[in-house]
């Protein structure tokens, strides 16, 4: 009896040891997070700080929303603030096409934005570099993330989670699982 008992803390514990080693069940390279988490693609790590609706008539959102046009009665302006790190030993291209999905399929595309806050889509990331680059609005800024800025039909806020899709130059897409 006390030999069974034995063998029986000591599968536990190794079980429990290889749960510690294991991360819990994380695998490194999965693809989809949740807000808050890095997700590697490409050798560039992308992590959502925060996510939010922007309110036109609020002083510091105004900055994130300079030369952007007044919005029709059912759209909402929707700010994603982020930093990337490039880990490759090469420059990567930064993805022109993130979209934002909602749990009915819809999809919303980037907007062009000229605020300072804006991450520049479509440029490079050096390699080692970081965005947004240090010293910059953005970093410094109060969210210290570099935004994509997107336009969003009001309907999606019941259509939540929204998901962030970055699409990657190899052919990865990552997600991640907004918190709004």
């Amino acid at each position: 009896m006390r030999s069974r008992t034995l063998s029986a803390l000591l599968l536990a514990a190794a079980l429990g040891l290889g749960l510690v080693t294991s991360g819990c069940g994380n695998d490194e390279s999965d693809t989809s997070v949740t807000e808050g988490e890095p997700v590697e693609l490409g050798g560039v790590s992308y992590n959502v700080s925060i996510s939010r609706f922007l309110n036109p008539a609020d002083p510091e959102d105004r900055a994130y929303l300079a030369g952007q046009k007044p919005l029709a009665n059912d759209q909402q302006w929707f700010g994603v603030f982020m930093q990337l790190h490039n880990d490759a030993g090469t420059a990567q291209p930064v993805p022109s096409d993130f979209s934002v999905r909602d749990t009915q399929g819809n999809k919303y595309q980037p907007v062009p934005s000229q605020s300072v806050f804006a991450l520049k889509l479509g440029g490079e990331i050096g390699p080692g570099a970081d965005l947004p680059e240090p010293e910059t609005a953005a970093a410094g800024g109060p969210i210290e993330g570099a935004m994509v800025l997107f336009l969003i039909d009001e309907g999606a806020i019941q259509n939540r989670p929204l998901t962030l899709e970055i699409p990657a130059s190899n052919g990865q897409v990552g997600e991640v699982t907004l918190d709004i």
